[in-house]
């Protein structure tokens, strides 16, 4: 393969994990990381601790802010989404320059705010599938098998970029597919995303308990429903056995599963609510669609959305 230099902007448990994987494999990696994580990284390599491809990159490029990255051929968007904004416009140069960009967040409008500041034409879409934290500076803790990276141009074209980074990923060892259909793969993880983090977050616990209690299960299944219908009713092409499906995949992942918001939440720091279950309410304000068990979990919630309260 061609060499490219590819930038992981954000090492926590997505970007590092999946960075960490490209960069065992000998891609040109630089990850841009701040703080005690970045630091760590900087002194003593990054570690991923996990079941399937555990990693310890001993020599690792890592750059405190996106303007230190020099020049790269791929940029890949692993930041909170409330900083989206703000890399976004730091990013403006690189892609300029002939960088594409991919968002690997959370979310559903994550892409219309990279093109609010950089050609659309320099985005394509992208989905991940994974559990993984910051287990402190320097590590990252991958729970469970599942870690999958799924991509695809907004057009529907099977562009070279995408196909590129697809081989790349596979020869690295994760589970990497193309999408004919982007859109459709963001909202269907969105389904099953807004419901693992509502219940994990709102219940503070894993997924076991949650999918085996009648109740609790049936809360899943209601909070995701609500997702389906503002994706039906904003025009995306979802299935209406979705929920069925999403709660089928569910009963088989690991039981002590939980959505990245819940462990936001247990550390106390702060939340990506507003783009998960409040994202759902304010969709569903603008559509004229019901979501009342989505907007009681972003009430709940809601208290804790900038960390913990004093």
């Amino acid at each position: 393969m061609v060499v490219v230099r590819i930038a992981i902007i954000g090492a926590g448990g997505v970007g590092g994990y999946f960075g960490a994987q490209l960069a065992a494999n000998g891609e040109d990696v630089v990850f841009v990381a701040r703080g005690a994580h970045g630091a760590a990284i900087r002194e003593h390599g990054l570690v991923v601790t996990s079941d399937v491809h555990p990693q310890h990159l001993e020599n690792v490029t890592v750059v405190e802010h996106p303007e230190d990255i020099g020049e790269a051929d791929l940029v890949v968007v692993a930041v909170k989404l409330w900083d989206t904004d703000d890399v976004a416009k730091r990013l403006v140069p690189l892609i300029a320059a002939g960088a594409s960009i991919v968002s690997l967040q959370n979310g559903v409008l994550k892409d219309d705010v990279l093109r609010r500041h950089v050609s659309a034409a320099g985005v394509f879409g992208g989905a991940c599938y994974i559990s993984a934290f910051i287990e402190r500076p320097g590590v990252i803790a991958h729970h469970g098998a599942m870690q999958r990276i799924v991509v695809g141009e907004y057009d529907h074209s099977r562009s070279a970029r995408v196909v590129d980074f697809v081989e790349r990923c596979k020869a690295a060892g994760i589970d990497a597919d193309v999408s004919d259909d982007i859109e459709r793969v963001l909202w269907e993880k969105y389904v099953f995303l807004v419901g693992m983090s509502a219940l994990t977050s709102a219940t503070r616990l894993p997924i076991g308990p949650i999918r085996s209690n009648p109740l609790a299960r049936r809360l899943l299944g209601e909070v995701m429903g609500e997702v389906l219908e503002v994706g039906r009713a904003r025009g995306v092409d979802l299935d209406p056995g979705l929920v069925d499906e999403r709660l089928a995949f569910v009963d088989t992942v690991a039981p002590t599963m939980t959505a990245s918001m819940a462990n936001d939440l247990a550390e106390g720091r702060r939340l990506e609510l507003p783009w998960l279950s409040g994202g759902v309410v304010d969709l569903a304000d603008q559509l004229g669609v019901d979501a009342p068990v989505n907007r009681t979990i972003a009430g709940l919630l809601a208290p804790f959305v900038d960390g913990q309260p004093a």
